[in-house]
């Protein structure tokens, strides 16, 4: 069966979770969510996979094991396709505020932080990465991650990628609110193009931070 867009309750399923985020809720509403998010969503990583690789849609379960935050389920879903956690990504997320994807270094181990930071500091490939990101965001993503408040151990406080050294995690997005495209196969090609301005940041960190054996265990 083909993607043909997000179902017509998907946002307001998200909207009623993020106001009852409850056990009750989510048995009530299960139907419209494998019908209208977790369905569609699976369709559109099997439209992608010929260009980007199989990808997984996310459980809807938050770990709260160790988080104050004890909200059973996640207010949005998630799908994702990875070359390795940390090796580059492409994300697309629908929630209550619409559609989100985004590209690169969600999560590093010690070991890809430190090759991150290496090649950040180098010359020739800190700035090849600082020019992907510029021009990412010249067509409108932005710039997230983890950043550190102060600088490295050791770095040089001028460094003219001092920025980037900062990051602990680095990943680009892009957001659109909830629109008629999200219902239909538009949001399919919303992605497909998406994704392929993705290609330069996510070869980059294949390259440089690479597989973590943290994540081979």
């Amino acid at each position: 069966m083909e993607f043909s867009g997000f179902g017509e309750y998907a946002v307001d399923f998200f909207d009623g979770l993020v106001a009852d985020n409850s056990k009750s809720y989510w048995t009530d509403n299960k139907p419209v969510y494998d019908r209208d998010i977790r369905a569609p969503m699976e369709r559109l990583l099997t439209e992608l996979e010929p260009e980007f690789g199989a990808g997984k849609v996310f459980r809807p379960y938050r770990d709260v094991r160790f988080s104050k935050d004890k909200r059973p389920y996640k207010d949005h879903c998630g799908g994702v396709v990875e070359q390795g956690r940390g090796g580059g990504a492409w994300y697309v997320e629908v929630g209550a505020e619409g559609l989100m994807i985004g590209g690169g270094s969600f999560a590093m181990a010690p070991d890809q932080l430190a090759r991150y930071r290496t090649a950040v500091d180098d010359e020739r490939r800190g700035e090849q990465f600082r020019v992907i990101l510029a021009k990412l965001v010249k067509k409108g993503w932005e710039v997230c991650g983890d950043v550190m408040k102060t600088k490295p151990r050791g770095a040089d406080p001028e460094h003219p990628r001092l920025d980037l050294l900062r990051h602990r995690s680095i990943y680009v997005a892009r957001r659109w609110p909830p629109d008629d495209d999200l219902h239909g196969p538009e949001c399919l090609e919303r992605v497909r193009l998406g994704w392929r301005e993705l290609n330069a940041i996510n070869e980059w960190c294949a390259d440089h931070v690479g597989l973590s054996d943290q994540w081979r265990r």
